[in-house]
């Protein structure tokens, strides 16, 4: 790295650490869980978009020679816009489960239908970037503009402005300072590194962290160790329920449950047999509520200082 000076924000191993704090969500459930469906078909690296090179999220690790289209890897891509999303919304929706689309703006602007949907069936959509790239490469200028380009598209097509944000995988150091200078974000879930919402401090103001999970999540058909099956998935979120509830049963204080998905992977007909038998699993516990992840936000402000722990550092968690 030479000279270059290290920035951004601190690390921080301790968390809530032994003492989780008393935290009563809505109905008196001890874990809430959030889906959060990632909808990105059309925003995604394609030399068709000027990137001058290929995604490699298909199916295959096999890459077409650079400079050359990858039509096997875009195709797979329009699968999640033409027919995933929809089989994924007819499963939620038929359930009546509240679900959280993470939306890249330019795969909204090439299928409106699917803004369409999030608006009418009372989703919530958080800000997932205007494409579907890594803010880490982009200069700072660079992305406040992707910024601003995003929440004009979701907002206009939606009708709903993002109060939530997270990047491709790979956040920049200047991320959630621009979404603070920004304004207007009750969020943002691009941290994996807790099972509870908590604050940071960002430019002396207190902002809330909703951490994602990279476990409870479908990518794991394509990354090892992989799932040979959807069971293997519907095993991997019945577990993670169960455990989270039998702690909080026990008294070691309630948690929070992300899950993960993808339109062109869960969106298939035989992985989304492990999403409908997670759906009608959770539905029959009377321990776990399924939420939207701006409900979720909204409870934690109104309520965190309910179950503020005594005696913790105030710099380790902030309060609003």
């Amino acid at each position: 790295m030479g000279d270059q000076e290290i920035t951004g924000p601190r690390r921080d191993f301790g968390g809530y650490g032994r003492h989780i704090p008393n935290v009563r969500w809505p109905g008196g459930v001890g874990l809430v869980v959030n889906i959060v469906i990632n909808y990105e078909a059309g925003a995604e690296y394609s030399l068709l978009d000027g990137d001058g090179r290929n995604d490699t999220w298909g199916e295959s690790s096999y890459e077409v020679e650079p400079g050359r289209r990858d039509i096997g890897t875009e195709t797979h891509f329009e699968f999640g816009s033409r027919a995933g999303i929809w089989r994924l919304a007819r499963l939620f929706d038929d359930n009546h489960v509240p679900v959280s689309v993470g939306a890249c703006a330019l795969a909204l602007e090439r299928n409106p239908a699917v803004a369409d949907w999030i608006s009418s069936a009372g989703h919530d959509v958080i800000g997932h970037g205007w494409r579907w790239t890594e803010p880490s490469l982009m200069t700072r200028e660079e992305e406040r503009d992707d910024l601003h380009r995003a929440l004009e598209s979701i907002t206009r097509l939606t009708g709903e402005r993002p109060l939530g944000w997270y990047g491709r995988s790979f956040p920049s150091v200047h991320t959630r300072e621009l979404l603070v200078e920004e304004g207007g974000f009750l969020y943002d879930s691009d941290a994996c590194n807790d099972e509870l919402p908590y604050f940071v401090e960002v430019h002396g103001k207190s902002f809330l962290v909703l951490p994602y999970s990279k476990v409870y999540n479908d990518v794991r058909y394509l990354m090892n160790p992989t799932y040979s099956s959807p069971r293997d998935f519907f095993e991997t979120l019945r577990s993670g329920v169960d455990f989270l509830c039998e702690e909080t049963a026990a008294g070691y204080g309630a948690r929070m449950m992300t899950v993960g998905l993808h339109e062109r992977w869960s969106g298939q007909a035989a992985r989304a047999s492990a999403v409908r038998d997670f759906v009608e699993y959770v539905k029959d516990r009377a321990d776990v509520a399924l939420m939207r992840r701006v409900d979720i936000a909204n409870w934690w402000l109104e309520h965190h200082g309910e179950w503020e722990t005594p005696g913790e550092p105030a710099e380790r968690s902030p309060r609003g």
